[in-house]
């Protein structure tokens, strides 16, 4: 059985479909009551009280960790989880980090994910780390203005990074989950190209069949919008990478081809199989 957190997510969820699909016994775990892919079992747990986790955790061989942001505040344990992944006989942990550990490392959640892939490196559990860059399905954020207003509106709009779809996150850890060759593996992934915000407004509106406008935010007026959600070192980091991206995190990654033996789709396929967020 393969335990499988933030199973209703952009990841979990077709992770969780995946992994049913293949035969394999998946128990979904969500913080609050969900519908889930059918052939899963369910079971409401909060990450942050880790022995809570006992009963999803009991007869499991794997688990995939997703943390939700509130596991990085002062005082969460996320180790915790790993610990008690450990004393229930899961065998092998794939854990979602992020690419920010090694791009930028000294941020405080990153500190906090680095030690965290640590935990799980001297477990003596098999582990494979997964650290994507930015997700494709962040152009939800835009759903609202697009379907109100014709408008999609971001900061830096031709300054761009090899966003990844969550599908392939899920089809890679899919993979690490049910496969010995991944043990040990830390998987840097990212889609197949450079793309901007202006550019990801082109696939949109051609997924829709109707022209957008794109209205380029400040940085301030992208913060304050941000900062409804998240906290403002998190808008302020976040900022710095889309407006001024490294070297690293403008490269291309190999690794979803070299574990999937396919290449990571573009974000048109994304906004195609989501335009209905968009309507």
């Amino acid at each position: 059985m393969i335990v499988v957190t933030g199973a209703t997510g952009n990841i979990g969820r077709p992770l969780t479909q995946e992994l049913v699909e293949v035969g394999q016994q998946v128990t979904a775990v969500s913080r609050h009551t969900a519908a889930v892919p059918d052939g899963a079992r369910h079971v409401v747990a909060d990450l942050a009280e880790p022995a809570g986790l006992r009963s999803a955790l009991a007869g499991a061989k794997a688990l995939f960790l997703l943390l939700s942001g509130d596991l990085h505040a002062a005082g969460a344990s996320p180790a915790d989880i790993i610990g008690e992944a450990a004393a229930s006989g899961v065998r092998r942990v794939v854990l979602l980090s992020t690419l920010g550990v090694v791009t930028r490392p000294f941020g405080a959640t990153r500190i906090a994910m680095r030690a965290l892939e640590d935990t799980l490196r001297e477990s003596g559990l098999e582990w494979t780390v997964l650290r994507p860059g930015g997700f494709a399905s962040n152009a939800l954020w835009w759903a609202e203005s697009v379907r109100a207003q014709r408008v999609v509106a971001a900061p830096f709009g031709d300054v761009g990074v090899p966003i990844i779809d969550p599908a392939d996150i899920a089809a890679v850890a899919a993979a690490c989950l049910l496969d010995d060759r991944h043990t040990h593996g830390v998987y840097e992934l990212t889609g197949p190209k450079v793309i901007t915000p202006r550019q990801q407004a082109e696939d949109i509106a051609a997924a829709l069949g109707s022209p957008l406008r794109f209205h380029e935010l400040t940085r301030g007026e992208a913060k304050a919008a941000m900062t409804r959600s998240m906290p403002a070192e998190l808008a302020d980091d976040t900022l710095d990478i889309l407006g001024s991206p490294s070297p690293a995190e403008l490269r291309v990654s190999p690794d979803v081809q070299r574990v999937l033996g396919r290449a990571p789709r573009p974000f048109a396929e994304w906004a195609t199989r989501h335009v209905a967020a968009f309507r």
